[in-house]
């Protein structure tokens, strides 16, 4: 694996046992380092001012409206906002996304899930719910794997196949079928277009 510094994470207020498995999820998490946790929703934008975190994990419920997340992605553009709602509907979640989240997803969604969603965000990329998105296709583009990301960072920064190859310990072949299926995804042809979108 590529070897990155820690992704910071604040987490806002969330009902008692959420709020405790994401930070017990996140602690878990070598990768991960919690910079706030249970940040009252009046307080968010200024925490996310102190701490500067990585991704920021907001309570759907506590939003006043979908404008306030957009003014939250305005104030704050490096950070990446992971929105948890109960039951987000498919438009919901294209809505969210829409207004600067970078992950729509449920409460009730996988330790395991939450934790990809968390890194994919880190990175900039979109995750929405798995089992609301099945009811009709997404619009946009299809989302990408964790390794499809690994793969992506390394084509964008230069590296040639091989040397993709060794850093994740995979073959040729492997990472000449990862990038085909990203640059489909991404609806690009060349690592010169590629590059243009870091």
């Amino acid at each position: 694996m590529v070897t990155r510094p820690p992704i910071s994470v604040a987490i806002a207020r969330f009902e008692d046992v959420v709020s405790r498995g994401l930070q017990a999820l996140i602690d878990e998490d070598e990768s991960l380092v919690l910079v706030a946790a249970n940040v009252p929703h009046e307080r968010i934008s200024s925490a996310l001012a102190a701490y500067r975190p990585s991704v920021a994990i907001l309570n759907f419920g506590s939003l006043s409206s979908a404008a306030e997340l957009r003014e939250l992605h305005h104030a704050h553009p490096g950070t990446r906002l992971v929105v948890l709602a109960n039951r987000p509907t498919p438009a919901e979640s294209r809505q969210m996304l829409a207004f600067g989240a970078t992950a729509c997803l449920a409460k009730g969604t996988q330790a395991r899930d939450i934790l990809n969603a968390i890194h994919l965000a880190s990175r900039g990329l979109h995750v929405m719910p798995p089992g609301g998105t099945r009811e009709r296709a997404p619009e946009g583009p299809d989302l990408l794997t964790p390794r499809e990301a690994d793969v992506l960072e390394l084509l964008q920064v230069g590296r040639s196949n091989a040397e993709i190859a060794a850093t994740l310990h995979v073959g040729i072949e492997t990472v000449r079928t990862h990038a085909r299926r990203i640059y489909r995804k991404l609806g690009v042809t060349t690592r010169r277009e590629l590059r243009a979108r870091r």
